[in-house]
């Protein structure tokens, strides 16, 4: 899992409140076993003008001119910043692969459903939850200037843009993890000399487990 400590990008506004997994990554997709490939139909439903299918080749689509991710501005954005309640709707864990496939770093909302929010964390990336004024500053902000930078500090919880910074809060145990890149392998490995040592010993006094290993 890729480390996060500090990411400077575009900052995209998509504000709109109540944006639930279905849109961010529509069911249909949902078919593949495997992990990439979300990118490319992130926000499908909105970004298209046709109807998205799996395997389809989403350079020929037709895109939505007024759809914010599409917007000449706003290409190359890394951190979207978004209405409340963003993530809403069903559990999937594709959601937030999606974000990251696209190239997203971050997500800030005033508010995120707990599913999509633990789901997050668990893939390397990061949603951060402000004021709801705080959020509609930065809105604002990018709204006066398109295409404006915004700079995430996970290292000091800070978010800057426009010349104003932003406190944000984060668990602890989430920041140590984002922050080194570890997934939960990666922390179970950070054991694997006492992990080894355990098994070795287990066999030793127990010879017989060698046969069901």
């Amino acid at each position: 899992m890729d480390k996060f400590v500090t990411h400077t990008g575009i900052a995209v506004a998509l504000n709109r409140a109540n944006v639930d997994t279905d849109a961010i990554i529509p069911k249909q997709f949902l078919k593949s076993i495997k992990r990439t490939g979300f990118g490319e139909h992130l926000f499908d439903g909105w970004r298209y003008l046709d109807e998205g299918e799996p395997g389809m080749d989403c350079t020929t689509r037709p895109l939505n001119p007024d759809f914010e991710l599409n917007k000449p501005e706003f290409q190359g954005g890394t951190v979207l910043v978004a209405g409340p309640n963003f993530g809403c709707g069903s559990s999937r864990e594709h959601a937030p692969w999606a974000l990251q496939q696209y190239g997203f770093k971050a997500v800030i909302s005033s508010s995120f459903a707990d599913i999509f929010f633990n789901n997050c964390f668990k893939n390397g990336f990061l949603p951060i939850v402000l004021k709801e004024q705080e959020v509609k500053e930065i809105l604002t902000a990018i709204d006066s200037k398109p295409g404006i930078e915004i700079t995430v500090s996970l290292e000091h919880q800070t978010v800057s843009i426009a010349g104003k910074s932003y406190g944000f809060n984060v668990d602890a145990f989430r920041k140590h993890c984002l922050v080194n890149g570890f997934d939960d392998i990666g922390l179970t490995l950070q054991h694997r000399d006492d992990i080894v040592a355990f098994e070795k010993n287990r066999l030793a006094n127990q010879p017989w487990l060698a046969n069901t290993i």
